[in-house]
């Protein structure tokens, strides 16, 4: 056994003793997927599958601690610009993981209702009948909520949601003074409901948010962690230190 198996375990309890506050609603951005694929010399395709196969760890760190809710970034809207081969290959993955999820002992177990963000009107056919699939299986699940963001864009979603209040309003099912912050919020996310962020965690030595969840992170002040590793060599002590930068800035507010 070497040192890092003996000392990882005990960091990793020295740092949960070190974050009492954990955040309800963690979003991940899962950057390096590609960098992680190029630096092992191995296909992109298979990059992508390990840091698929990374999130679903991460299932058993965020059970283990309990966090409600976790929305990862996996396919933006300026994804779409990428070779065509890789768009098929990272959709064939995201059907398969989807499917997956029906018949996973974890998912029934731990209970996580998984659903989708992002605009699916842009998204193949197929890809959405099996998205539509878990969405039904796990519907009534109520351990943690797993949000899954393709073809998404924050200011996208914040176009769509403000077409769905306006065609409302044309239609006498809204009067204009009856818009305010908590309807704006109800149309956003296909009406799902998503509380709002706590952290933000972004992976592969990248500073930026990249405009995900602009109405729920940047609008409620999340705390933003960002960290080296590429996201398939993501650990749970990554995880905690994030989370205890996110305890860290609570404590801070409260004095």
């Amino acid at each position: 056994m070497t040192l890092r198996r003996i000392l990882e375990p005990l960091y990793e309890r020295y740092l949960r003793m070190q974050c009492p506050q954990i955040p309800t609603h963690i979003a991940i951005i899962q950057d390096g997927n590609r960098r992680f694929a190029k630096e092992m010399g191995i296909g992109t395709a298979k990059g992508h599958r390990a840091g698929a196969d990374k999130t679903e760890e991460m299932l058993d760190w965020a059970h283990e601690l309990g966090i409600r809710y976790i929305t990862i970034y996996s396919f933006s809207t300026e994804n779409f610009n990428r070779a065509e081969e890789e768009v098929k290959e990272l959709f064939r993955l995201f059907k398969e993981k989807f499917i997956r999820t029906i018949t996973d002992e974890r998912v029934h177990r731990y209970r996580i209702r998984i659903q989708m963000v992002g605009d699916r009107a842009l998204l193949p056919e197929d890809l959405k009948t099996a998205i539509e699939a878990a969405e039904e299986a796990t519907k009534n699940y109520d351990g943690f909520t797993l949000s899954v963001a393709l073809a998404y864009g924050g200011r996208n979603e914040i176009v769509l949601a403000a077409r769905e209040i306006v065609s409302a309003v044309r239609e006498g099912r809204i009067a204009p003074e009856e818009i305010d912050l908590a309807m704006v919020e109800s149309h956003l996310h296909e009406g799902k409901e998503i509380p709002p962020v706590d952290l933000i965690i972004r992976t592969g030595n990248e500073f930026r948010t990249s405009n995900f969840l602009p109405w729920l992170a940047n609008g409620h002040e999340s705390a933003v962690y960002f960290c080296a590793p590429y996201w398939p060599l993501f650990r749970k002590i990554d995880l905690l230190r994030a989370i205890r930068t996110y305890d860290q800035r609570l404590s801070a507010r409260a004095h």
